[in-house]
């Protein structure tokens, strides 16, 4: 017995002295951590119970933690922006140093083929882009594809320094945006690519939050299978967002929604319930400002493209989110990926400078429909967010429906009176709706005096 003791006794000093530390992919090289908050570092021991040392060069406390069960995790907080710094993890058996770490604001990119799309699929404003985009101020973690039945602790990824083949295969809005805020606020950015082209928001969404609301989980049923994207629900998260939900951001920009067109009635619900499930993840009540998707003549009968827009505009209502409109942006409507994505970027980085680091930047308020009144054959529309008068560009006011009663619409002038809107039809006397912008494809011409497009809105419920 004694030997057999002696052994086991052996046995695990072996195992213990054999015992290392490891990280997970996003904490490496070249990382960004944001800056002027608590950030959390995390990792695993190979003995379950590890004590593991962190020593930091811009401060000089020892940290230390013990590892539970193999996991450790500990809080440290992080200087204003700057770089380029060194952290060095310990324990029994051996130690990794991490090298050129800087501090800035760190977003995460994510949604389908518009937030993905790059100089990958030839769009020529990041080809153009190349020559000048070299920048170490400026770092990409880009995660790469992928599906899991389970949450994963981990991703197939690491930090790369910018530079013009990378830039090129990464997203586009991303790195608009980054480079915007980096000329601006002068600090480092970290940019996390997450997306998947094709992908509805149901596998982005956690499935055991989704299997409990009916109606999504529903919906979520009657997505049709595809082969170059899953639409299970969870697929994406669990694989592309869970393994980096320790890291802190400042922010989550998304553009999506086209693959959930068909599902626009319950839309607005799926995305309050995404959005709020990833800031309990986060343990972050991070902002999260997203596109609306933009005109398309190929979503089908019934305004399905209108309804999920409007659907989207109803998401406003949680706090913390800002939607940017995108209708002035399509130079062709039978193409569902819009070329224009500098200006994309930049209307998502006047809402962050404005937003998240109270600076001076372009407007940010696209009129949004408020109330309505009749009066004598014509309705006088209301609007919230336009800051002045109404501007028609090109000629009168256009895509405007008018109906009666019968709920019947027919094309209707407008006339913009101030910071009101009169519409009217000789075919309809007495009106009670009207509906501007509200179809597939529409590229209406009203806009704020500032220069951003009126949101589409309709004063009715009806289903047609």
């Amino acid at each position: 017995m004694k030997k057999i003791f002696y052994l086991l006794v052996l046995l695990c000093s072996s195992y213990l002295a054999n015992a290392d530390v490891q990280l997970p992919a996003i904490i490496g090289d070249h990382m960004v951590l944001q800056q002027k908050s608590k950030v959390t570092l995390w990792g695993w021991t190979t003995n379950p119970t590890e004590t593991v040392k962190i020593n930091v060069d811009w401060d000089t406390t020892h940290f230390k933690t013990k590892a539970v069960l193999g996991k450790w995790s500990i809080q440290i907080p992080t200087p204003a922006a700057g770089g380029n710094h060194q952290i060095e993890f310990q324990g029994n058996k051996n130690s990794i140093k991490i090298t050129d770490v800087v501090f800035g604001e760190v977003w995460v990119f994510s949604g389908q083929s518009n937030m993905e799309w790059s100089g990958d699929q030839n769009l020529q404003e990041t080809l153009d882009e190349m020559p000048n985009a070299t920048n170490n101020q400026i770092r990409f973690f880009y995660i790469p594809k992928a599906t899991s039945s389970y949450p994963q602790e981990d991703v197939r990824a690491h930090w790369i320094v910018c530079n013009p083949e990378a830039m090129k295969s990464f997203s586009a809005i991303g790195y608009f945006f980054g480079k915007e805020l980096n000329q601006k606020l002068g600090v480092p950015m970290g940019l996390i690519n997450s997306n998947w082209g094709g992908t509805p928001a149901e596998v982005w969404t956690p499935e055991d939050i989704l299997a409990k609301k009916t109606p999504l989980w529903e919906a979520a049923k009657k997505l049709r299978p595809n082969s170059f994207w899953s639409v299970y629900p969870g697929l994406n998260y669990n694989a592309m967002i869970a393994p980096i939900t320790s890291y802190t951001i400042a922010g989550a920009l998304w553009y999506q929604g086209e693959s959930n067109v068909g599902q626009y009635q319950t839309y607005a619900e799926l995305m309050e319930t995404m959005i709020s499930s990833w800031r309990t993840a986060f343990k972050n009540n991070f902002p999260f400002y997203f596109a609306q998707i933009a005109p398309y003549n190929k979503y089908g009968d019934n305004n399905l493209g209108a309804k999920l827009r409007e659907a989207q505009t109803k998401n406003l209502a949680i706090e913390k989110t800002a939607m940017v409109v995108l209708s002035d942006l399509v130079p062709d409507v039978s193409n569902i990926h819009p070329t224009q994505k500098i200006e994309v970027a930049h209307r998502f980085a006047s809402l962050a400078l404005v937003k998240n680091y109270g600076q001076e930047a372009g407007p940010i308020f696209y009129p949004k429909y408020d109330r309505h009144r009749v009066e004598k054959g014509k309705i006088r529309i209301y609007f919230r967010e336009l800051n002045g008068k109404l501007v028609a560009k090109d000629g009168d006011p256009s895509h405007l429906m008018i109906a009666g009663e019968d709920q019947k619409f027919y094309p209707a002038q407008g006339k913009i009176d101030g910071n009101t809107l009169l519409v009217s039809s000789p075919e309809v006397p007495n009106p009670v709706a009207v509906r501007y912008s509200f179809s597939n494809d529409a590229l209406p011409n009203l806009f704020s005096r500032e220069g951003l497009p009126v949101n589409l809105f309709r004063t009715d419920t009806w289903d047609n």
